[in-house]
C-alpha cells in the first residue's frame, strides 16, 4: 500500500512529465464564463439570499458581481449547474 509521500512523489513526477509533453493529461472539462448577476436577478434573489440558498459568502458573491474577484472553475461550475437546475441544487443542498 502506498503512502501519502509516495503518491505525492508519484504525481510530483507525472506533472513534470505532462510539463515536458512526454505525458497526456487528464481530460478535462472547460467552463465557459459564467454571469452571477444574471443567474441572481433571473431567479429574483437578493445577493445575500442567493448567497444563503447556495452556500455562498455574501462577501464573496458580491467580489465576484463586481469583479474584484474572480471565480475558480469549482464556483464557475457550481454557478452553471444553479443556472441550469436551481431546484435540484437547493434540495442536494438541504440533503447534505
Amino acid at each position: 500500500m502506498a503512502t501519502l509521500g509516495q503518491d505525492l512523489i508519484e504525481s510530483a513526477n507525472e506533472a513534470l512529465a505532462i510539463a515536458r509533453g512526454e505525458k497526456v493529461p487528464a481530460k478535462s472539462i472547460a467552463v465557459e464564463a459564467v454571469d452571477v448577476v444574471a443567474i441572481r436577478k433571473r431567479l429574483g434573489l437578493s445577493q445575500q439570499a442567493f448567497a444563503r440558498k447556495f452556500g455562498l459568502s455574501t462577501a464573496t458573491l458580491r467580489d465576484w458581481e463586481q469583479g474584484r474577484r474572480s471565480m475558480d472553475r469549482t464556483a464557475q461550475a457550481l454557478l452553471k449547474v444553479i443556472d441550469h437546475a436551481p431546484d435540484a441544487v437547493e434540495r442536494a443542498l438541504k440533503l447534505a
